[in-house]
């Protein structure tokens, strides 16, 4: 009786995961260094390995507590409460993204980026941007579309208890999310301008390709929810797992929106 547990809170047993994470990021980072030089890709790519085994192994251990009952009610409003201040996290992301782009737009500086403009002009000289009314509007549709499929899945599976729809919306907002994918990467291949060279390409694919990169992990995230689905997880009482990634990919629908008015759009 003197180890009855006679509280909320669930003491975490002692896990490797944080030491291994941060070993992975190190080698990430030692290795982007040394690949940006021209010197190995191979470093980075171990850790990025590390990472992505961290991750599968540590969420796997978080999805086994919440299976056996670790997860109470006062555990379960703290990751809530952590994923909410992940994703207010994000938004400062985009947000300096966004700040180098307006800034460069409202005062313009030469191609380079690096001496104040003689026209004042933006898009730079030279800079032939996308038509937002052709490739950019469909995205568009197609995200606004995937973010209603996975509302969908979620009325399903809280408020229906309804499994066989709550499967459908996660399969419908998982293919939109790779058909979005696939037309961001063509859209890519037919840019009229680079990366490199000029600050409107690096404002442009650093804002676009990291929103890209969310969405790569958000359509991941989805999946996992899917394959947890089939395996019977997630009910009308527990579903954090789910309402997790169903955040997650909203937040990346309204960063789309605001991509679109302000990069396409207004910027163009």
């Amino acid at each position: 009786m003197a180890h009855e547990k006679n509280h909320d809170y669930h003491i975490l047993p002692p896990s490797p995961w944080p030491f291994v994470g941060g070993v992975g990021a190190f080698i990430l980072l030692l290795g982007a260094v040394l690949f940006f030089h021209g010197i190995t890709p191979y470093v980075m790519i171990a850790g990025f390995g590390i990472i992505f085994y961290t991750m599968y192994a540590w969420w796997s251990d978080v999805v086994a507590e919440s299976r056996v009952g670790d997860h109470t009610p006062v555990v379960s409003l703290g990751l809530r409460m952590g994923f909410i201040m992940f994703i207010i996290s994000e938004v400062m992301f985009f947000a300096a993204w966004f700040w180098s782009f307006f800034k460069h737009a409202i005062y313009p500086m030469d191609p380079t980026g690096l001496s104040p403009g003689i026209d004042g002009v933006w898009p730079p000289a030279g800079i032939e941007t996308f038509d937002p009314w052709h490739l950019p509007l469909i995205n568009t549709l197609i995200l606004i579309l995937s973010g209603c499929a996975a509302t969908w899945a979620h009325h399903a599976i809280v408020h229906e208890n309804d499994r066989e729809q709550f499967k459908w919306g996660l399969i419908l907002a998982i293919a939109l999310g790779v058909i979005f994918t696939a037309f961001q990467a063509y859209e890519y291949s037919h840019a009229a301008f680079s990366f490199d060279g000029n600050i409107y390409g690096a404002n442009f694919f650093m804002a676009t390709g990291f929103h890209g990169f969310h969405v790569i992990i958000g359509t991941i995230f989805l999946a996992v929810c899917l394959f947890r689905a089939y395996a019977g997880h997630f009910t009308p009482e527990k579903h954090i797992g789910f309402e997790a990634a169903a955040w997650y990919w909203h937040f990346v629908d309204v960063v789309w929106l605001f991509l679109f008015f302000s990069v396409y759009i207004w910027g163009g």
